[in-house]
């Protein structure tokens, strides 16, 4: 749902016209049971996820309209509301606090009325106090944890944008009044910040109360009012002037940054605050120590350029109330003692800084360290706005009289600021150029363990193959098929032979019942002396037919015919035995006749069973030798498709290899050509070329043991 609706309006409006924003108010109710039993690391998760989807409704890149009505949406659905709860209660882990402080941000900024209800929210405290100020007390605390400082940080940005009641209430509590002295307000909470020994609090206190008066006159003016009390038995002092008299006395880079920032946005457009700033004669000779000193390192060189930018706004927007540091003197005293080239050169090296650049992109305080604080997003606006009206003004104000001098000064300030902005751009372009070459080392090393893991799959399939071939043998395998064929063609054979047998018994069958035919005709007469010759000759073929037909399933139906006919002959000669009663002769050969044909008959009916077990046998030995040929078979046509399958597998492998190889060459060319462009644009390339890392990163922190010196002072 969060990378359907990153960047997509259509889909947003969807969301929102949907009726769905409501719907996501119940997952931020808190129960009280949950609340005793803790926060388990899936809700923690899933928490987390439905913030981003808030904050991707609400966030500063959308378009405005959209931006607002998602807004507005959330605030009458109680969605804010809800959220200013888990703001203010107890024992919610230090990451889904700040989570829940910078989605609160974003649904308040730039929209009044939900700034006026976050204006209205109490923190439940004896005595209750707001929200903004209990913030505000984690805000300037140096021992909480910093991204939490950050994300109130953000809040009373957001809180204060374009929020001119909101500036005022602000303002308010830093003038003198006649209320409770016990009571905590935001302007003794910033004043605090502001005059303690952390230097990151200074830095926040001086960034919220720029926020206090950013593009709003009427409270510059006022904050001239406020009046902070110094040792016992010394008059007050100015707001103002203790703010200078802490940029004097020097301190750490966000310290004297964080000043700096705050008066240039107290002075720009602000002419009264321009003539109490220079009623301090030490003012201006300390700003033209700063920018006439040499070049040092780079911190101190963005110290300087902000005294440049605040020296040019005292001349841009003096009144000449001043005599002493009107506009003319002012710019006299610039090209005689600083020189504008040096004071152009001064001015450039803030926005050449990285810090300002990242700075510039967003007004979220993406910041992983405490060191990397160093510009505002709203001063970044500031500065860009009255860079060059600043670089006009010193130049036009300090040439009159010098009409030549004036135009080429004019005409070096142009050509400066044109060459800024060429060089802006090729930074710019240098970034593009940066993250494109990271993106495509880090495409080119997946790249490459995916090239490295074919490669292994490649040699893995090879050894397999290997293997494959030395236990199965392409020649093995030929000589079983051979084989193979060679028994088919055996079998082939024998059962060519089984039907030759088959025929040729079939015509001795007919031979034998044409013997028969005779043996009947043979005892119907009764004085032939040549019938045990027949009978003798009749048992002889029928032997012989039975040792023929030994493997033969026909051969059985043969003899139970043979058999039938033989039954028949007995029961003629039995019939004929008792009609024959005259001869005692004929009947004697009758008898033993009889008893002959009872022994061949037992003796065939013996026959036709061995027979019949002998061919049941043949039958099983032919469907063993059926079954072991369809096995074999079987086993011819796995190992055929297995080894179609492992040379299809190598080929794929082999091609895939190919493609990446050619990728690899395409991307290193790419690389290179880059890389020469880098050079002409004149950077030196680096193997450890990092760039920082500007997504939204929310880090584990809790209320709990001081941070180090060291971390705080870096």
């Amino acid at each position: 749902m969060l990378n359907l609706m990153k960047t997509n309006t259509s889909n947003q409006n969807f969301f929102k016209e949907g009726s769905y924003i409501q719907k996501l108010t119940p997952y931020f109710q808190l129960e009280s049971s949950s609340q005793s039993a803790g926060w388990s690391a899936q809700k923690v998760t899933n928490i987390h996820l439905m913030f981003q989807l808030v904050r991707t409704l609400v966030s500063p890149n959308n378009p405005l309209n959209q931006t607002a009505a998602c807004q507005k949406v959330m605030n009458s659905c109680n969605l804010l509301k809800q959220l200013c709860t888990i703001l203010m209660a107890s024992g919610v882990p230090a990451d889904v606090l700040t989570a829940t402080i910078n989605t609160v941000s974003e649904i308040i900024r730039g929209n009044l009325a939900n700034q006026e209800f976050f204006a209205s929210v109490m923190a439940p405290s004896k005595p209750p106090r707001p929200a903004i100020v209990v913030l505000l007390m984690s805000m300037v605390n140096e021992k909480q944890p910093f991204v939490l400082r950050c994300a109130v940080l953000y809040c009373f940005q957001s809180f204060l944008f374009k929020n001119e009641v909101g500036q005022s209430q602000i303002v308010q509590t830093l003038l003198p009044t006649t209320a409770d002295v016990n009571t905590i307000t935001a302007g003794q909470l910033l004043c605090g910040g502001l005059f303690s020994g952390d230097s990151l609090s200074n830095w926040f206190a001086s960034v919220a109360l720029l926020h206090a008066i950013l593009e709003n006159n009427t409270q510059r003016e006022q904050l001239l009012r406020v009046q902070l009390a110094t040792s016992l038995g010394n008059p007050p002092v100015s707001l103002l002037q203790q703010c200078c008299n802490m940029l004097a006395q020097g301190g750490k880079l966000q310290t004297r940054i964080g000043l700096l920032m705050l008066l240039c946005g107290w002075l720009s457009d602000c002419s009264i605050a321009v003539t109490h700033f220079l009623c301090n004669t030490a003012n201006v000779p300390y700003l033209i120590a700063q920018i006439s000193a040499s070049e040092g390192e780079e911190q101190e060189q963005l110290v300087q350029g902000l005294c440049a930018f605040l020296l040019g706004i005292s001349v841009l927007f003096n009144d000449d109330q001043n005599e002493t540091f009107n506009k003319d003197s002012l710019c006299k005293i610039i090209a005689n003692r600083i020189g504008m080239e040096t004071f152009i050169d001064k001015l450039s090296q803030v926005t050449k800084n990285e810090s300002y650049t990242k700075a510039a992109k967003r007004a979220h305080l993406n910041y992983k360290h405490p060191n990397e604080v160093i510009f505002d997003y709203e001063f970044t606006r500031l500065f860009k706005s009255l860079e060059n009206e600043v670089l006009r003004a010193v130049s036009v104000s300090d040439n009159k009289g010098k009409t030549g001098l004036s135009a080429s000064i004019h005409e070096h300030s142009s050509i400066v600021i044109q060459y800024k902005e060429l060089i802006r751009e090729q930074d710019l372009q240098l970034n593009e150029l940066r993250k494109e070459l990271k993106g495509y080392k880090s495409q080119s090393d997946s790249n490459k363990e995916e090239f490295e893991e074919s490669k292994q799959q490649i040699q893995q399939l090879k050894d397999q193959n290997a293997v494959l071939k030395a236990q199965k043998g392409s020649q093995d395998g030929k000589n079983e098929i051979a084989q193979l064929k060679q028994e088919i063609e055996t079998l082939q054979t024998k059962l060519k032979t089984k039907d030759d047998e088959m025929k040729q018994i079939s015509a001795e069958l007919i031979a034998a019942k044409a013997a028969c035919v005779n043996l009947n005709e043979l005892t119907s007469e009764e004085n032939k002396e040549n019938c045990p010759t027949e009978t003798a000759r009749l048992h002889a073929s029928i032997q012989q037919l039975s040792s023929e037909l030994s493997e033969l399933r026909h051969t059985v139906a043969a003899k139970d015919e043979q058999i039938k006919a033989t039954l028949s002959q007995k029961e003629q000669l039995e019939k004929m035995l008792e009609k024959s009663d005259s001869k005692d002769e004929t009947s004697s050969a009758s008898e033993e006749r009889l008893i002959a044909l009872d022994e061949q008959v037992k003796t065939v009916q013996n026959e036709k069973a061995s027979l019949q077990t002998r061919l049941t046998k043949s039958n099983d030995e032919n469907l063993k030798l059926l079954d072991k040929i369809k096995k074999l078979e079987e086993e011819k046509t796995a190992l055929n498709n297995e080894k179609a399958n492992v040379l299809a597998d190598t080929e794929s492998l082999k091609k895939e290899q190919d493609d990446l190889l050619v990728l690899l060459s395409e991307q290193d060319g790419k690389i290179e050509e880059y890389k020469e462009k880098l050079k002409e644009l004149g950077c030196v390339i680096e193997d450890d070329d990092d760039e920082d890392d500007d997504d939204l990163d929310v880090v584990d922190l809790e209320y709990g043991p001081d941070e180090s010196d060291d971390d705080k002072d870096s």
